[in-house]
């Protein structure tokens, strides 16, 4: 596992445990070699951002049971895949950023300024 430090260069905060998310279920927006899809960026959801997920193919609102999946609703906290979230900008659908819980492996992928463009509390 990569170490578990945030965009902002301090130590990565958990990200959620209900629902419980990240790459390695574990809270926190932690990364590592086998995480191929960079499940970096912690995101508080929109309804505009899972209508898009789902019609792109990847519905996060049905709960998959057998997965342990409780589907997810706007305003739930997920670590999402960096090249999502960057989709989601061009999309104009882009939900809100937790800066301190963004694994800084994000920044591979997602620049810095756009991060904090969609902060929570940033200006809309």
């Amino acid at each position: 596992m990569e170490p578990s430090i945030n965009v902002l260069g301090g130590a990565l905060q958990p990200c959620s445990t209900a629902p419980v998310t990240g790459f390695f279920r574990n809270g926190c927006c932690d990364t590592g070699p086998e995480d191929s899809g960079s499940h970096t960026v912690c995101v508080v959801l929109t309804d505009e951002f899972l209508a898009m997920s789902r019609y792109l193919g990847n519905d996060l609102t049905t709960p998959r049971p057998e997965w342990g999946f409780p589907g997810l609703k706007a305003g739930d906290r997920w670590c999402l895949c960096a090249s999502r979230f960057l989709q989601a900008t061009q999309e104009f659908a882009a939900p809100k950023v937790v800066l301190d819980a963004t694994h800084r492996r994000a920044l591979d992928i997602v620049p810095l300024d756009l991060l904090r463009r969609h902060a929570v509390g940033a200006a809309d």
